[in-house]
């Protein structure tokens, strides 16, 4: 039988899912030597999820840099926590590595985010943006395409929060994870849907 997706999903309807949770381990990487294992330990991997985090603005004309890198596997997640310990030359070699495909979603702002702290050239990056389209989907957002792909809710409750603080709650800690690796479960779907045609497109014309 094959997987029924939308063009657009409903937005109202995401409420009613059920909600998605980090399943694996989430490793806070807060020094140069823990960085320097954790990249050696990523640039091992088949493929990474990617995202940042930066700490909300309030004030008409107040920004902040980028606080967090979240960087998974399909089973643990590295948090570098970028307002303490910068891009260093070890997280410089995992975002410059050509090798390790990265996915992430709307690539172009977190590359913008990243910059401002560090120039570098972007290594082996994928963004599901480029890639939905493929299949006929329209939307662009994590939520709504977690949604459309896997019938599942990701919260994002925690996105406001204080990226920032001294130290990362345990709810920060999976949100920051969940947005990561759900990347890495969005690509396979679609790279399998795109090479089976095991899929139905709904055209939704509701917004």
């Amino acid at each position: 039988m094959k997987k029924i997706i939308y063009n657009k999903f409903d937005k109202k309807s995401i409420a009613q899912l059920p909600t998605v949770a980090f399943p694996g381990k989430t490793v806070v990487v807060m020094s140069e030597s823990e960085a320097e294992k954790a990249v050696e330990f990523l640039l091992s991997q088949d493929i990474l999820g990617v995202d940042t985090e930066t700490r909300p603005s309030f004030k008409k004309g107040e920004s902040h840099m980028v606080s967090l890198l979240q960087v998974s596997t399909c089973d643990i997640c590295f948090l570098f926590r970028l307002n303490h310990i910068g891009i260093t030359p070890a997280i410089l070699r995992l975002l410059e590595n050509k090798t390790v495909p990265m996915v992430g979603l709307s690539l172009h702002d977190d590359m913008l985010s990243l910059h401002k702290r560090e120039a570098f050239r972007p290594g082996n990056f994928i963004d599901l943006q480029d890639l939905v389209g493929d299949l006929g989907i329209e939307d662009l957002s994590l939520q709504k395409l977690y949604a459309n792909l896997f019938h599942q809710k990701i919260s994002k409750r925690q996105r406001l929060t204080n990226w920032d603080s001294d130290v990362l709650n345990d709810k920060q800690k999976a949100y920051a994870a969940l947005d990561a690796w759900a990347c890495i479960n969005l690509y396979k779907e679609i790279v399998r849907l795109k090479n089976s045609g095991d899929y139905e497109l709904v055209i939704n014309e509701q917004e």
